[in-house]
């Protein structure tokens, strides 16, 4: 799950992590006038941050700096009229200005290679760590931590001698450096980061950005995080998913995936790409499924107007071949008129029963995996290219 800018901003104040003085505003009249409020006390510049749960905002125009009082109406209503990757604006980060004196990165992540968390540092801050990563990977402090020792003194020692920061400044920063991992560790989060975190010409270290995902397996023991939610910027047919209990993640390709597992869900994908087609989705219905799910599945898939195509891979352990061929045909019968293509591969228990169930019907039949993804891909590319 992932949060909102603000939302990751006051969660780590409780750890300790200074962040700017600020104020959210969810329609444009309340913006403009929490802008000029703000401005009153704290002075110009203050910054407008559109608030959305994607990245390159800032490459996209979603951050306008504000340095005259006549600046505030015409940037208030630029940014909630922004579309940024798909996602209208909908709310703002009125925030003070920060005099910058140098930018770092610092942030923790689930390293699973490793198998355990990482603490990234890097005197890059401001850039996308990913690129940082790619171009200039002597820039960045790896610091791999032992869960049950957690982030020693000894590393924040090490982070803080990596980035030069000035001596005056290390207590601020080995205070946000602990408060950030706490955060990360004891509210289950599969991401925590500040980019940037500023060194300011007074001297403070100011969390100028805040950003932090959660591992959704783990938000019953956060109900405090669940709230934080916010399900009018979420993907909806991944709202849906969550609904019927099915693991979705949406991808950008055409060939629509079933399959039981995330190792045989994983597999999949990557035949399909081996044979040059484009997954649509991660989509894994559960090793016992029932055939309810399965028919809500394939109507979720269905749901994403770039599917021409479907592939059906199922392998029979604990979840049986015949139940998802009964799904399959409960929601054939509400879709009569379905024209999508559908590629079904059924492996295991019952599988015998599984096919007579199918045989005299519309869909595709592959005795592999390899066959199926190879004749989704032809399909796939037939729906794209007509002749």
């Amino acid at each position: 799950m992932k949060i909102h800018e603000f939302q990751a901003k006051a969660l780590l104040k409780k750890y300790g992590v200074r962040v700017p003085q600020g104020v959210v505003a969810r329609t444009p009249a309340k913006a403009v006038e929490s802008a000029h409020k703000l401005a009153e006390k704290v002075g110009f510049p203050i910054v407008l941050k559109s608030q959305v749960l994607v990245g390159g905002r800032g490459k996209a125009g979603g951050i306008k700096v504000i340095h005259k009082p006549e600046e505030v109406e015409a940037a208030v209503n630029t940014l909630f009229n922004l579309e940024i990757k798909g996602e209208k604006v909908k709310k703002l980060l009125i925030e003070q200005g920060l005099d910058i004196a140098q930018e770092i990165y610092i942030g923790v992540i689930i390293d699973r290679a490793r198998k355990k968390p990482v603490f990234m540092t890097s005197a890059a801050g401001g850039v996308e760590i990913e690129q940082v990563a790619a171009e200039t990977p002597e820039k960045i402090l790896f610091s791999p931590i032992e869960p049950l020792l957690g982030l020693t003194q000894a590393q924040i020692r090490d982070m803080f001698y990596f980035l030069k920061l000035p001596k005056e400044s290390q207590k601020d920063f080995s205070q946000i450096v602990s408060g950030l991992y706490r955060a990360f560790s004891e509210k289950d989060s599969s991401l925590a980061e500040i980019n940037p975190l500023v060194l300011t010409t007074q001297g403070e270290v100011i969390a100028a950005d805040a950003k932090m995902n959660f591992d959704d397996n783990a938000l019953w023991r956060h109900p405090d995080i669940a709230k934080l939610r916010d399900p009018a910027e979420e993907d909806p047919l991944e709202r849906l998913a969550r609904r019927y209990k099915l693991n979705y993640v949406k991808l950008d390709g055409q060939i629509g995936c079933i399959v039981n597992g995330a190792g045989l869900a994983m597999a999949t994908m990557d035949i399909v790409k081996h044979f040059g087609g484009e997954p649509a989705n991660f989509l894994d219905i559960g090793g016992g499924a029932k055939s309810e799910q399965v028919a809500q599945a394939l109507k979720l898939i269905v749901s994403d107007k770039k599917v021409n195509t479907i592939f059906i891979n199922i392998f029979g352990g604990i979840v049986r071949c015949d139940l998802v061929a009964e799904g399959i045909l409960k929601a054939l019968e509400q879709f009569p008129k379905w024209k999508i293509p559908i590629v079904v591969r059924l492996s295991g228990t019952n599988e015998e029963r599984a096919k007579d169930l199918l045989r005299n019907t519309q869909l595709i039949p592959a005795a592999t995996m390899s066959e199926g993804a190879k004749k989704a891909v032809e399909l796939a590319r037939q729906q794209s290219n007509p002749a």
